[in-house]
């Protein structure tokens, strides 16, 4: 019975030992994918037109989501199930949060409500080395800009 008693508890161990290393697990490639994935999707939704004429980096919203969720997709776990929450983003100066929560495998209680849930929230700014044309500025902001001085200003 001792025997029987030990390999009872050797067992038990080893399934919380390995829910608890797929729980960690996740948890750290999670927060990964999260921040590359951010930060390239970042980078691809930068507007060159806009920081051309102004020497301000802009991204676009929905260049952003795009590439954030094809990029997302293509490196998941197809045993988790994930949910994409976007909590802001601006487009000037760029910023974006992000929060994505995936689904474990192990359950505590066996239904669907008692999934063990991974949780992480990133919050991203794009940085740049800012050059200020206040010819240019000015002229965006009251509308005026023509295009043909564009090459004259780059002189």
């Amino acid at each position: 019975m001792l025997i029987v008693g030990i390999i009872l508890i050797a067992i038990i161990t080893f399934g919380v030992v390995n829910i608890m290393q797929n729980y960690q697990t996740g948890n750290e490639l999670d927060y990964y994918l999260l921040r590359e994935t951010t930060e390239a999707a970042m980078t691809d939704a930068v507007d060159y037109g806009y920081y051309r004429l102004s020497g301000l980096t802009r991204i676009d919203k929905e260049r952003f989501v795009e590439s954030f969720v094809r990029r997302f997709a293509q490196n998941v776990s197809n045993r988790r199930d994930y949910n994409i929450k976007f909590y802001d983003i601006n487009e000037t100066p760029p910023k974006v949060s992000v929060l994505v929560t995936s689904s474990t495998v192990a359950t505590t209680d066996g239904t669907e409500d008692g999934t063990m849930t991974i949780t992480n929230k990133i919050d991203a700014i794009l940085e740049s080395n800012y050059y200020a044309n206040d010819y240019v500025t000015k002229l965006i902001r009251s509308g005026e800009l023509d295009y043909s001085e564009i090459e004259e200003i780059g002189k």
